[in-house]
């Protein structure tokens, strides 16, 4: 058994908490920050079997895209009064951090 823990982009986390449920996997949802961004993001952790691991990590893929973003390098709250703000420069957002752990022991009460 896996267990596999996901980030990914709060844009995201609809469609791919009902293509899991769709294809029968369970998952606990926690909601958390990026430290980049500081946008939304959604923690996912889920319990698979080893031989439907591939199948999870291609609706993992499927459901989380790469975007590009226009972002401000200073957020206003962090720049000095009277700085120059440059202009917002484009970056990648979205997509899936995926961890995937082995369970020694699981245990259903």
């Amino acid at each position: 058994m896996k267990l596999v823990l996901t980030v990914i982009h709060d844009r995201d986390k609809n469609k791919i908490t009902e293509t899991l449920l769709r294809n029968g996997f369970q998952f606990t949802k926690i909601g958390s920050t990026g430290g980049f961004l500081r946008e939304g993001n959604v923690t996912l952790l889920i319990g698979v079997e080893s031989k439907d691991l591939d199948r999870l990590l291609e609706i993992i893929g499927d459901s989380c895209k790469t975007r590009e973003q226009f972002v401000n390098v200073l957020p206003p709250d962090a720049a000095p009064v009277g700085t120059f703000m440059p202009s917002p420069v484009k970056v990648l957002v979205g997509g899936a951090i995926v961890w995937v752990l082995d369970v020694e022991r699981f245990e259903k009460f």
